[in-house]
């Protein structure tokens, strides 16, 4: 049972984590997140349209006998985006390596100087309050104090 609960859980955070990773070509280079989100967000929209049309086209042309392979398919189909979406809830929760956890306590140092209210900056920093201080990086601080990391 818990394991259920785990798995549900992880979704939800990739999901979350989409929604909060910014999508920025300046980070493109540094991390897989992007490719991973713009691949799951097609996934979403294009993969149960797969998984309908290669079941109903063996019922269309009465070809019960490869109705296996074709729920194989859809099954796979419907698989690829759940797949990313548990990609990026497991992402979202791994701490981050220690140069990247300093970046995360430098963006966060610039942004409390700026004069910006934010969370109280965490000890064991996970990739999802890095995506929550870059995000506020580039929607709050100018170019020129972002110059440093990018």
């Amino acid at each position: 049972m818990s394991n259920k609960v785990g798995l549900v859980h992880n979704l939800r955070d990739g999901q979350k984590y989409m929604d909060t990773w910014p999508m920025r070509k300046e980070l493109n280079l540094l991390f897989p997140e992007q490719r991973i989100i713009k691949a799951t967000r097609y996934g979403v929209k294009v993969m149960p349209a797969i998984a309908a049309i290669s079941v109903l086209t063996q019922m269309v042309f009465s070809n019960y006998q490869s109705m296996p392979q074709a729920v194989i398919i859809a099954l796979f189909a419907i698989s690829l985006p759940i797949q990313g979406m548990w990609w990026l809830g497991s992402r979202a929760n791994t701490q981050l390596p220690p140069a990247l956890a300093g970046w995360y306590r430098e963006i966060h140092e610039k942004i409390v100087e700026s004069g910006l209210a934010l969370e109280p900056m965490k000890k064991q920093p996970r990739y999802k309050e890095l995506a929550h201080i870059l995000n506020r990086a580039f929607r709050q601080l100018d170019k020129s104090a972002l110059e440093r990391w990018f």
